[in-house]
């Protein structure tokens, strides 16, 4: 039998030859079509690089100087491959415009748009040609210098001077920085030498800004606890972690209780109680300030409802945050939680720090307004350690101001500390202000605030930060004859009947 017929014939296991060569036919159009997809998705991935690259160079053009990402890698891997070498020094300095989005705010993003030029013009001229720098967001940039640490500092004050002082025009606004220092290959490889830089920035901008730092390992240690209790704090207020407890102020003739600052505090479940100090600069870096701002304000006004369904008129005043004031539903939210548990307006104090009342924004002025519209008792809080203008002072709908309590501090042994409480409560009583100084730890301190006439105190002297319950037994065995620290009568009137 010959190979056609045995192609032909229809045996068990036979492939007929036109089969296989219909199977190579279409086995070779599959592999076309595979070769000739693939080759358009290289040609489409080459334009999307391109395309991102141009619009890359393109939002970077107006910044003088200032190269787009790709470049400035490809500019590190040569440096980190001279450093390598031992042909130069190499020097990453992270710096970061911490106060550029309250710029656009106050006087719109022209002014903003202005001010990173002015930026990237001081980056690029605080250092010879060897310094190349690119922008990493929108307020943030890196530069790659040619320099030891001890250059770098020299560089970082002088950019910290530079964009903080006066430039140009009188009405350009000054930027507060935070800059961070790494050097290779002493912190860390080519890796992480870019964001060893930022940790060390990042650690500036949580102390306040305006400044450097050199990234130190234990930084990284830092932001990973931080990490880790940013993650328990935004579960805090649904886990019912959080609460107010309450300090007395008290009159300072007759050194009766008037009224309560809420105090807010955090009891972790693992950590056990920590300080405001700790997680409100936490709260308000990562956005969370929002949400706890008004739970304090539900609870606070909550609690003030209780105390009034008992008789006892207390008042209590809350801290208010920048950013709480710059929203414009605040006033909505206070003045609901107070019409909800039966409080007038004006039995209600909110404390704002000096630095926040200072701040020349559309939207605080506007919310200044609405609170004085609202009835609200405004407390201007640390007053005397920021720049406040008198002027401008005068304008606020402030009822009182708060002496900080540094300058209590001090008042037993510093004249210059006394003569500024004396002045302070002058002006403020020329205004028609009340002075409350806090920080009151001592029986001298006590009476020379009384000498010099001021109305109102708060301190460890007279009672520590306190649960609400706590609070109310204390008002309710007022009249034993050891209470050392008394409520004013007044603040104990049947509450149902009367108009507050």
């Amino acid at each position: 039998m010959d190979a056609a017929s045995l192609s032909a014939s229809p045996g068990a296991g036979a492939f007929p030859l036109w089969a296989a060569a219909a199977l190579g036919a279409a086995l070779l159009v599959a592999f076309a079509l595979w070769w000739r997809q693939r080759a358009i998705g290289r040609r489409l991935q080459a334009s999307v690089e391109s395309l991102t690259t141009r619009l890359d160079e393109a939002e970077d053009h107006s910044l003088p100087g200032v190269l787009p990402r790709p470049r400035f890698d490809a500019l590190l891997d040569e440096a980190v491959a001279a450093c390598d070498r031992g042909e130069r020094r190499l020097t990453l300095v992270f710096v970061n415009l911490d106060n550029l989005q309250s710029v656009n705010e106050a006087f719109g993003h022209g002014c903003g748009d202005v001010a990173l030029q002015r930026a990237a013009e001081a980056m690029t001229t605080c250092v010879d040609d060897t310094a190349v720098v690119t922008r990493t967001g929108g307020d943030a940039f890196v530069m790659m210098v040619d320099a030891d640490l001890a250059k770098a500092r020299t560089l970082a004050d002088a950019l910290i001077a530079r964009l903080g002082g006066a430039h140009g025009e009188s009405s350009d606004p000054d930027l507060v920085c935070s800059i961070g220092l790494a050097s290779y290959p002493q912190h860390g490889s080519r890796a992480r030498i870019i964001g060893h830089a930022s940790t060390a920035m990042r650690q500036v901008r949580l102390a306040g800004g305006g400044d450097y730092a050199v990234f130190d390992p234990a930084m990284s240690v830092d932001m990973k606890d931080q990490a880790e209790l940013l993650r328990d704090l935004r579960q805090a207020v649904s886990l019912k972690q959080l609460e107010l407890v309450y300090q007395p102020k008290i009159d300072a003739r007759s050194l009766q209780i008037t009224s309560a600052e809420a105090l807010l505090r955090w009891h972790h479940p693992q950590r056990g109680l920590i300080s405001p100090a700790i997680f409100i600069p936490l709260a308000e870096r990562f956005g969370l300030i929002g949400p706890i701002g008004n739970w304090v304000i539900e609870d606070a006004c909550r609690q003030a409802g209780l105390w009034r369904q008992s008789g006892l008129r207390m008042r209590v005043a809350i801290n208010i945050s920048a950013y709480q004031m710059r929203q414009d539903d605040l006033v909505d939210r206070l003045t609901a939680a107070l019409a909800a548990n039966g409080l007038s307006a004006n039995r209600f104090t909110c404390e704002i720090t000096e630095s926040v009342a200072m701040e020349d924004t559309r939207v605080t002025h506007r919310t200044f307004d609405r609170m004085r519209k609202a009835g609200l008792h405004v407390s201007i809080d640390d007053f005397g350690v920021g720049q406040a203008s008198l002027s401008y002072l005068r304008r606020l709908p402030a009822a009182e101001l708060k002496i900080d309590a540094s300058f209590v501090q001090d008042l037993a042994t510093s004249a210059d500390a006394r003569a500024i409480v004396d002045a302070v409560v002058k002006v403020a009583h020329a205004l028609h202000l009340r002075v409350v100084a806090e920080g009151v730890e001592t029986e001298r301190q006590r009476d020379l605030l009384v000498q010099l006439d001021c109305d109102e105190l708060q301190g460890y002297l007279f009672a520590r930060p306190m649960s609400a319950k706590a609070l109310s037994l204390w008002a309710a065995e007022d009249d034993r004859p050891d209470q050392p620290t008394g409520f004013r009568p007044s603040l104990f009137r049947d509450t149902l009947p009367v108009d507050l």
